[in-house]
């Protein structure tokens, strides 16, 4: 905790304390934490006098901003309407039962992060999960054991 509230007030350094600078601080504690934590914003809250409801509301109307950290590997399942049509739900439940997390959510045991987008733009490979920077097409519930099988 420490050590995280050294890195904050580095990154507090580069910036005034004016609101406007919200945006900014939460890409640069994002990149240097890997994703905003409670604690980032508490402090965040204090050094730019917004309460963290108002951060978080920021933060959580733009997609780059993570509330969790990553697992060593990103899984991505398309959301978009061709992908949708052809199972990508079912897809997105499968993972969230097979991983015991929900979608934004890493494993405990850190090796998967999970998230949905609107499209990957692989429309004629639907529904098409991405795993780190692996396109998978064509993808169904009996093909996600072995396909996560490499990512050890």
């Amino acid at each position: 905790m420490e050590d995280l509230n050294i890195k904050i007030k580095e990154i507090f350094r580069n910036f005034s304390n004016d609101p406007g600078n919200l945006i900014p601080i939460l890409q640069k504690v994002q990149k240097e934490l890997g994703y905003i934590s409670l604690p980032a914003i508490e402090e965040i809250s204090c050094f730019l006098k917004l309460t963290e409801s108002e951060i978080y509301g920021v933060a959580s109307f733009y997609s780059q901003f993570r509330f969790n950290p990553r697992g060593r590997h990103s899984i991505t399942v398309c959301l978009g309407t061709a992908c949708h049509v052809r199972g990508g739900s079912i897809l997105m439940e499968a993972f969230e039962r097979d991983l015991e997390i929900k979608t934004g959510e890493c494993t405990l045991d850190k090796r998967f992060d999970l998230d949905g987008v609107a499209c990957l733009g692989c429309c004629a490979l639907a529904p098409v999960v991405k795993i780190d920077n692996d396109i998978y097409g064509n993808m169904s519930v009996i093909k996600l054991k072995e396909t996560l099988e490499p990512y050890e």
